[in-house]
């Protein structure tokens, strides 16, 4: 079949040139121009050119009111791995499309090889589509693995028709395409990996998944920045996005989902890289604890929320000394926020920092974004200011206001369950997250502003 007329397009104006050009001849805007295939028939779509090819899951369907239409929950089949069903919301959806990100090394191919084994091995038939390694690659890895006598099916190939026909023939339940940026369609001259390649070849996999049912994984290189490579409207495209995050030297792995029509956001899966591959962590708030024999000046344990998951996170804080410039920094959480939480504590609790070097630590390489981690980020900093340590069994967690208030956290009474459940004894917390029922074994404060707090700290210490 003879390869259908390419033209350039620029992203800015919609303006088009016959070959690519640094600049745009219509809006004279630079590097905006990708390859483009027209469409095969005027008003026709290229994609729905074969008849029935890409039809939906669902017919057409006269137009109805939301309340007329029968609502049903999406099946889901579970992937074996615990922690990767918590992300995706509960398994696999059948014609979902998941796309996952992450560092070269940080564990992706390992993650999807070890769920498509376990998904063969209760009886689905699955796929593996390399186009980095070759089959005696993946063989090696999953030997290491300890997936013996394996029958996930490998195809090492990046032709995006060859996948498409053999897709077809084989049906599988789960495909993996590893990596999406490797794959390239003869219908563009553009190189694999280019914005237009991996456009087109992630839009053919989306429909051939809507089409057929097929749920499809998209493996997704990123860039040094961190973000997933390629156009923005890959993002867009996929049901599911994932990113896996953690230092390359350390053991612990996290899975977060960013975007899930399926299921919730910022929902985490905690992963340790072992021998045998990733295993999922049952506790991971043991991640994010340091192990003190007794209390120590400037740590104090914060509840956070990932997604669903409570999880319990030290936060430590060291001020020092600083001179006439003095430093603020800090590793896990805004360092604007840190400046402002430091004026409010001056301005509404009468502890200084002005003149003294400020540093604040998540432990175990934790991002906190919430606003809850407030009021223990400004208890750990006048804890190691003063040189005196918290009670044992301590947390807290609370909004702070730039006026001086408390202000309530979501679901706070999930977390005080969860760490009376971890054995902590005493808790600071807003007015409004105060449960009416006691919780057994655990002592609550409830305040309403930062000296309130302190003057309850002072009290217990």
């Amino acid at each position: 079949m003879a390869k259908d007329k390419t033209f350039y397009s620029c992203t800015e104006c919609g303006g088009t040139s016959p070959r690519w050009l640094g600049k745009c001849p219509s809006c004279g805007a630079w590097n905006t121009l990708i390859e483009s295939v027209p469409d095969a028939a005027p008003g026709k779509n290229r994609l729905s050119a074969a008849a029935g090819q890409y039809a939906g899951l669902t017919q057409a369907q006269a137009v109805m009111p939301l309340s007329a239409i029968e609502a049903t929950e999406v099946a889901r089949t579970p992937s074996g791995i615990d922690e990767l069903d918590r992300v995706l919301g509960g398994g696999v959806v059948e014609g979902g499309v998941v796309l996952i990100g992450g560092d070269p090394g940080i564990g992706k191919s390992t993650l999807l090889l070890q769920a498509l084994d376990a998904l063969q091995r209760v009886g689905l038939p699955t796929l593996y589509v390399t186009g980095e390694e070759s089959g005696a690659q993946v063989a090696l890895r999953s030997r290491r693995l300890g997936l013996d006598a394996s029958q996930v099916s490998v195809l090492a190939e990046i032709q995006l028709e060859k996948i498409l026909a053999t897709i077809e023939s084989t049906q599988p339940a789960v495909a993996v395409i590893d990596s999406i940026q490797t794959v390239y369609s003869d219908q563009l001259t553009s190189a694999p990996g280019s914005v237009a390649q991996v456009r087109e070849c992630a839009a053919h996999l989306t429909r051939m998944a809507k089409a057929t049912g097929i749920a499809v994984v998209l493996v997704g290189h990123v860039t040094k920045e961190g973000a997933l490579a390629g156009p923005r409207v890959l993002e867009h495209m996929v049901d599911t996005v994932l990113y896996f995050e953690g230092d390359t030297h350390s053991s612990f792995r996290l899975v977060r989902a960013i975007k899930n029509r399926f299921g919730a956001v910022n929902e985490i899966g905690v992963f340790a890289m072992t021998e045998r591959g990733l295993k999922g962590v049952a506790n991971p708030s043991a991640i994010f604890l340091s192990q003190h024999s007794e209390p120590v000046p400037g740590s104090c344990v914060l509840v956070t929320l990932e997604g669903t998951r409570p999880l319990l996170v030290e936060i430590q804080a060291l001020v020092d000394g600083g001179g006439p410039s003095p430093r603020r920094l800090s590793v896990g959480l805004e360092r604007d926020r840190l400046a402002m939480l430091l004026a409010v504590l001056h301005r509404h609790a009468g502890v200084a920092c002005a003149d003294q070097d400020v540093f604040v630590n998540a432990v175990g390489g934790v991002r906190i974004s919430e606003p809850a981690a407030d009021l223990a980020v400004m208890l750990a900093i006048t804890s190691s200011l003063r040189g005196r340590a918290l009670p044992k069994g301590f947390i807290a967690f609370g909004e702070v206001g730039l006026a001086g208030e408390v202000r309530p956290a979501p679901r706070g009474q999930e977390r005080l369950k969860e760490a009376a459940k971890l054995g902590f004894t005493v808790a600071v917390v807003p007015k409004a997250n105060a449960p009416k029922k006691p919780i057994a074994g655990l002592q609550i404060h409830a305040v309403e502003r930062v000296d309130e707090a302190m003057s309850a700290v002072r009290e217990l210490g």
